[in-house]
């Protein structure tokens, strides 16, 4: 397949994993763009937008992007983390006490961020606007039981992650103030 668009000089490598997507994986068809420092130093596209009718992927081709915000957020917590505002081995309760209960008392943030804290759902419906209102989400999530003892094994949180390290996020950020938050030692 074709690849289109420009690369920037020390981006080559991004251009080159791009490509083998279409030579070696065989990918149908994509796009990336990489911004760094407000400057656009990769903007590539390639392969077709519809394989039914043949139609070419373009520059302004628009798709449907899942879990692009839990990398977001985890770069977040793990900034926190390297700033020393978020203890990654702390339990969740130091800053989210809601949280620790029900049997997640032993959850730490660790687990929040590797998939393991044991709620990758919610057992009862979730109202419609659910998804749309921060504190019922959040609120939800402190009142689940988890599925597994959090720590003893992994299942994608597909579903919670934003949530659970958000609220994680939110409540650690020395830029939200929340009465609960505590310095680290």
């Amino acid at each position: 397949m074709k690849v289109e668009g420009t690369c920037k000089k020390g981006f080559e490598r991004v251009a080159e994993a791009f490509q083998s997507n279409f030579d070696a994986k065989d990918e149908i068809g994509a796009s990336v763009c990489l911004t760094v420092g407000g400057e656009t130093v990769v903007d590539l596209w390639g392969g077709l937008a519809d394989p039914k009718t043949n139609a070419p992927w373009k520059r302004d081709t628009v798709s449907i992007v899942f879990s692009c915000t839990k990398g977001a957020t985890a770069l977040c917590a793990h900034m926190l983390a390297s700033r020393r505002e978020l203890d990654l081995d702390a339990p969740v309760a130091e800053l989210w006490p809601e949280f620790a209960r029900r049997g997640k008392e032993h959850a730490t943030a660790r687990m929040m961020l590797d998939h393991s804290v044991g709620v990758p759902a919610l057992r009862a419906k979730v109202k419609d606007d659910g998804p749309y209102d921060w504190s019922y989400m959040t609120g939800r999530l402190a009142d689940e039981e988890p599925f597994w003892q959090p720590g003893v094994r992994n299942g994608y949180h597909g579903f919670t992650f934003g949530w659970t390290v958000g609220e994680m996020v939110r409540r650690a950020s020395p830029w939200c103030p929340m009465p609960t938050r505590r310095p680290m030692p």
